[in-house]
């Protein structure tokens, strides 16, 4: 495929033919180019709803494609140095569930961080595999999850060398990386597969400067997150195989059953030509484009840090070990020392000063930097932190200061999910194991997973976490009052 016209875009130039084509449709979706759907047509356009189509012949098929998306998806193979690329519809969670339901079936065995998203834990349940988790490192000022040590991962590969994968992210949501070629060679030299969340990476692939990409690494999966740093719209990704990865049991053929398992039948147009022309674009300007968010995250930054208290942690946290890396677009914040939790900061920004930030947790406050952000924008945000710092701030004595609590495990997480449970109130469920999940939402790293051991201190947390204001996310009790645990036999 080398050699590609990374100019091109087939489904978007697919969509505009139909479009001049004036197709009568009688066909799905009902709404019928927005003819049917006045208030939704006004709402999001014409021009929008007018490729809001079905698959039909010219325009291929997401489950079996054979000309426009096939082309597509080369093109963004070649684009991102993969052997192959799946057009993904259900998020970066589809991609992850799918690459690891790809290499792992009941009762085999996955080396992995804790620190990992809901979504892996999920294709835990939906698989059987049976985790074998890297505690990751913990910064102890900022009370962060770092990334995985080499060493560690070696300990967990030699106690367990029948493990299927080893499965990395890259970067954490707070932009750490660990050391994923030489994780990636230990893995490999053991005969196992590398899995990489590459869920806020995809610029990854065309900066100079920042941390090594999944494919360049060597890995044999790669989910990754378009319409985070990619610039396509919410819900479309990427899932990228490696050169090698045949050698350990992970075909474009096989891959795209497991797909074809859960992802939908219907894949919207409108993703899929987003995610078209958002390849194109890094395709063809993706160095400049990366450059300028760097930019603009360093000089945010540099703002931030004149106001004093913050911290905006960057590269000098590279230790060479747990922090291997540093992803340099992440504007990831330190408030505690000024006497408020994250999402603290976070409410008051959104509250106080319509400013909408990714996330706030107990501790930090990430704000998504990309190319869409005018520098008057990073003035008007770091203005406000400055007038939060002194409107709000206030002594730390009595603040939590860690992010990350290292689970006991009892049992996998589909034997949990699947078994004999019951709804007690969360303050009298320590000691139990829990049969639900429990996190603050985003960044959706579970506190609690299935078949994890409630214990006081996770409750402290979890508790703190409300009060602060936290969105609590992941059992049937929508107010967090009550959890599931198992049963005792």
């Amino acid at each position: 495929m080398a050699g590609l016209d990374q100019s091109k875009a087939p489904i978007y130039e697919a969509l505009l033919k139909y479009k001049d084509a004036r197709i009568v449709p009688f066909d799905v979706p009902g709404h019928k180019h927005g003819k049917g759907n006045p208030e939704l047509t006004d709402f999001l356009g014409q021009r929008c709803l007018s490729v809001d189509v079905n698959s039909m012949k010219p325009l291929d098929n997401l489950c079996h494609p054979t000309s426009v998306i096939k082309e597509a998806e080369e093109l963004a193979a070649e684009a991102f140095g993969a052997a192959y690329c799946f057009f993904m519809v259900g998020g970066t969670t589809s991609a992850v569930q799918s690459m690891l339901l790809s290499v792992c079936k009941a009762g085999d065995k996955i080396i992995m961080p804790r620190n990992v998203h809901r979504s892996a834990i999920n294709s835990l349940i939906l698989s059987g595999a049976i985790p074998v988790y890297v505690n990751p490192g913990v910064n102890e000022r900022l009370g962060i999850p770092l990334g995985m040590s080499v060493s560690e991962v070696e300990k967990a590969i030699l106690e367990n060398p029948d493990a299927k994968a080893v499965f990395v992210n890259n970067p954490t949501y707070y932009g750490i990386c660990s050391d994923l070629r030489r994780i990636t060679k230990l893995a490999h030299d053991h005969g196992m597969a590398v899995l990489v969340d590459e869920a806020h990476g995809t610029h990854f692939y065309f900066g100079d400067g920042l941390p090594v990409s999944a494919m360049a690494a060597g890995a044999d999966l790669a989910a990754v997150s378009m319409h985070k740093s990619g610039g396509s719209l919410t819900q479309s990704s990427f899932l990228l195989i490696g050169s090698n990865a045949e050698k350990f049991g992970v075909t474009e053929g096989r891959v795209r059953a497991v797909i074809n398992l859960t992802q939908t039948t219907s894949g919207s147009y409108l993703l899929l030509s987003s995610l078209d022309i958002a390849r194109r674009r890094l395709a063809l300007n993706g160095k400049e484009i990366v450059k300028k968010v760097i930019g603009t995250a360093d000089y945010a930054r540099k703002e931030i840090a004149s106001i004093g208290g913050y911290y905006a942690f960057a590269d000098e946290l590279i230790n060479g070990d747990d922090i291997f890396d540093f992803d340099r677009t992440k504007l990831s914040v330190h408030t505690r020392d000024i006497g408020l939790a994250g999402i603290e900061v976070y409410d008051y920004l959104r509250d106080n000063y319509d400013i909408q930030i990714e996330f706030g947790d107990i501790g930090n406050i990430l704000a998504y930097i990309s190319v869409g952000d005018m520098w008057k924008d990073i003035e008007r945000l770091v203005s406000a932190m400055a007038e939060i710092k002194r409107r709000f701030s206030r002594d730390k004595t009595g603040m939590l200061d860690h992010e990350y609590i290292n689970p006991q495990v009892v049992l996998s997480p589909q034997a949990a999910f699947y078994g004999v449970q019951k709804p007690v109130p969360i303050e009298k469920s320590a000691g139990k194991i829990s049969g639900e999940f429990v996190m603050c939402y985003p960044p959706g790293i579970p506190i609690l997973a299935p078949g994890e051991m409630i214990t006081d201190e996770i409750l402290a947390y979890i508790k703190y976490s409300k009060e602060r204001g936290c969105v609590m996310t992941g059992t049937e009790d929508m107010d967090i009052n009550y959890i599931k645990i198992i049963e005792d036999k």
